[in-house]
């Protein structure tokens, strides 16, 4: 008998290690299962999935043979995180939005957000938001030695940081105590709303601003690149563009590298997609790691970030779900290693929003951190084969691209020649049509819509600026349909309906009528079908006393559709019905119907035509 060492460690020794080949061979036996004829690495690519960016993620990860030297937190290239302690001291910072022109209610509300978790602030000025005159009252009682203050300012960003400044001045805050980031960004501003400002201004501002050790003069907004459709590499290569572009200027100006390193912020987006999210962080830290080093400052680029939970995201059908994406996002963001965190509440996309959707969002991250534990410890995702993998490809096809963009001039030339807007609405395109077929969900919205819930109603908010990039949703295409819905449930007082023949047993039809009932429900129709299942003698009837609008959806399995599609067709047809669909694939029961509805297929298009077909108004 062999008598195994006391060390708690060891019965995994006992056992001989797994080849990559044995693993292959076990998913062959799955996969053949399932009618798959595929061996060795075709194999494996049949479980990989396709991200943006030609990016693939694989069914398993295993220690590379060579892997990018990842460094140690606080050191370069910093893809461990920007601090050596990470957030482990105090947690990153909470950091609430507040978007508003009255001051009087700015301030009720920032006072609200210090006093219950957050610990700064992100105060939209000039166009957007509060006049720059207004910050006094709207930063009144607020302790400016002890919260940090973020201007997002637009084009008045002179203006709005000659006022923090001298708010400053006036509380007797002295230089080294204030902590803000002034908000200038000419590039994203342009992005935002085409309208080219002068980089030299930016520039003066942060020579200005040299003496105050904590305060950063210039923001690389990555939001406008993210919220107009492009994808994690577009958007790490369009900050990086911006970021070197803002070198530039401040160098010209006077500032060495270091300072101009040290007076940039960065603001990315941050996703429910975590592992992409966690990768996106690192590889940004890692990138400007490497260019802080080509221009002789490698101890200057630590990247300091902003993360943002995506505007793109958020729904505003059932946007209670807001909150799980908000949390998932969050969540990545931390493990990231962001230094601030933006929680946008969960009806950020219907106006203001109310005081219990800012205490929901503030409490986010205090979950995460105080009950949760997050920050404690230092990139938890660090390690992670997974994780370093995706970083590292990441990585270089955002550094493909920014190449590209500075091929073509820079970014301020990448912009106006069209360049980055193309680029970015081909990517959007493309996952407009995951969007459009489901294959990327949207829960709530395109799977699991809830048409019976009451409309959330919130004071309108400022008008966001326009005139560049363009703002996409991922709920835009059926925002559409449903709103159509509306309209004809206001004129008529009931929604569009679709009778769905639900034939045989319920082992035979419920999944194929639970999916009809998801698709069409996302256009804003209601389905409607007999409690149990209706046969060619009762689905006329059934049919009638349906209500519905000429539509109708035979759901039942392969089987039952030869057997019986073709007398249920005739029935229903015979009982008015103009337009029948199949649950399943196309040209089964060819002859008996009009049109399929399956796995895959353009459910926009297919809910646009059906509720053309029964005269609701575009």
């Amino acid at each position: 008998m062999t008598v195994l060492p006391d060390d708690g460690l060891s019965l995994a020794a006992e056992f001989p290690d797994a080849t990559h080949e044995q693993w292959q061979r076990l998913v062959e036996g799955v996969l053949r299962k399932s009618g798959k004829e595929v061996s060795g690495e075709a194999a494996e690519d049949a479980l990989s999935t396709k991200l943006e960016d030609g990016l693939t993620t694989r069914p398993l990860y295993t220690a590379p043979e060579t892997a990018p030297d990842t460094g140690f937190p606080g050191f370069a290239p910093f893809v461990r995180g920007g601090r050596p302690e990470g957030s482990a001291a105090s947690g990153w910072d909470v950091r609430q939005r507040i978007a508003g022109t009255d001051p009087v209610r700015v301030n009720d509300a920032a006072l609200a957000d210090l006093e219950n978790g957050t610990t700064s602030l992100w105060l939209a000025v000039g166009d957007a938001g509060l006049p720059a005159e207004g910050l006094g009252r709207a930063l009144e009682g607020v302790y400016l030695d002890l919260a940090p203050v973020s201007l997002d300012p637009g084009a008045q960003f002179t203006e709005a940081a000659r006022a923090l400044l001298a708010l400053y001045a006036e509380r007797a805050v002295a230089p080294e105590a204030a902590h803000a980031s002034l908000g200038a960004d000419p590039l994203g501003h342009e992005a935002r709303t085409g309208e080219a400002l002068d980089l030299a201004e930016a520039a003066a501002l942060a020579a200005d601003t040299a003496a105050w050790p904590h305060v950063r003069a210039l923001t690389v907004d990555a939001l406008p690149y993210h919220e107009a459709g492009g994808s994690a590499a577009e958007e790490l290569g369009l900050s990086l563009a911006t970021g070197v572009a803002y070198l530039r200027a401040l160098t010209e100006a006077g500032l060495t590298a270091e300072a101009a390193f040290g007076e940039l912020e960065f603001r990315y987006a941050a996703t429910a997609d975590q592992f992409l999210t966690i990768a996106k962080l690192r590889a940004a830290r890692r990138l400007w790691a490497r260019i802080a080093e080509a221009c002789g400052a490698p101890g200057a680029g630590a990247q300091r970030q902003h993360a943002v939970t995506s505007p793109v995201m958020m729904t505003r059908r059932d946007p209670w779900v807001n909150m799980l994406r908000t949390t998932v996002a969050c969540m990545a963001a931390g493990v990231g290693g962001a230094d601030a965190v933006t929680v946008l509440p969960f009806d950020q996309e219907l106006g203001l929003p109310d005081a219990f959707a800012r205490r929901i969002s503030r409490n986010t991250s205090t979950i995460l951190l105080e009950e949760s534990h997050l920050a404690r410890v230092i990139d938890p995702a660090g390690g992670s084969y997974y994780v370093e993998q995706l970083t590292d490809e990441l990585a270089h096809a955002a550094w493909e691209f920014f190449r590209g963009v500075e091929k073509a001039g820079g970014q301020a030339a990448a912009l106006r020649s069209g360049l980055v807007a193309d680029r970015l609405a081909a990517t959007w395109a493309a996952r407009s049509k995951k969007l459009a077929t489901r294959r990327e969900p949207v829960t709530g919205v395109s799977e699991f819509p809830h048409l019976s819930e009451k409309p959330v109603v919130r004071e309108p908010a400022p008008a966001p600026l326009t005139g560049g990039l363009p703002r996409v949703r991922r709920d835009e295409a059926y925002e559409a349909l449903r709103a159509r819905s509306d309209v004809h449930l206001a004129a008529t007082g009931a929604r569009p309906t679709v009778f769905l023949a639900a034939l045989g047993p319920a082992a035979a039809h419920t999944a194929r009528a639970t999916f009809a009932s998801n698709l069409f429900q996302a256009g804003g129709i209601t389905p409607v079908h007999d409690p149990v299942s209706v046969t060619p003698e009762t689905a006329a009837a059934a049919y009638a006393a349906s209500g519905a609008d000429g539509m109708a959806v035979l759901c039942s399995s392969d089987a039952l559709y030869e057997e019986q599609a073709e007398a249920v067709a005739a029935a229903l047809r015979s009982a008015g019905a103009t337009t029948l669909f199949l649950a399943g694939k196309p040209g089964t029961a060819a002859a008996a119907v009009d049109e399929y509805v399956f796995a895959g297929c353009d459910a926009v298009a297919v809910l646009s035509s059906v509720l053309d077909r029964m005269g609701v108004a575009q």
